[in-house]
């Protein structure tokens, strides 16, 4: 089950998921990937657990930190989150 902020409405990321660090291109610089990386390539600093190695760290790319789960994104499952991804990664390409 989803937890919802009370204040924000925002729910917290469900623990092990990692859609967003598979799905999503980033273009800035992430340690140990300096190019950043393409849609549906796992982030280096993702771990085996799905969990973020750089989480709350000053060298976490600025677009990861701005993302925010939301019932929509995230769905039920973590196949949810990836296809919901993946086309908004393609609907954003330049």
């Amino acid at each position: 089950m989803d937890k919802v902020s009370s204040v924000t409405g925002e729910i917290q990321c469900r623990p092990g998921c990692g859609a967003c660090c598979i799905a999503l291109s980033i273009s800035s610089p992430i340690p140990g990937m300096p190019d950043g990386k393409p849609a549906g390539v796992r982030c280096i600093q993702l771990t085996d657990d799905n969990l973020c190695r750089i989480y709350n760290q000053p060298d976490r790319p600025e677009v990861c930190s701005r993302l925010r789960p939301n019932k929509e994104m995230c769905g039920e499952t973590m196949e949810h989150a990836l296809a919901y991804l993946y086309n908004l990664d393609k609907e954003t390409q330049p």
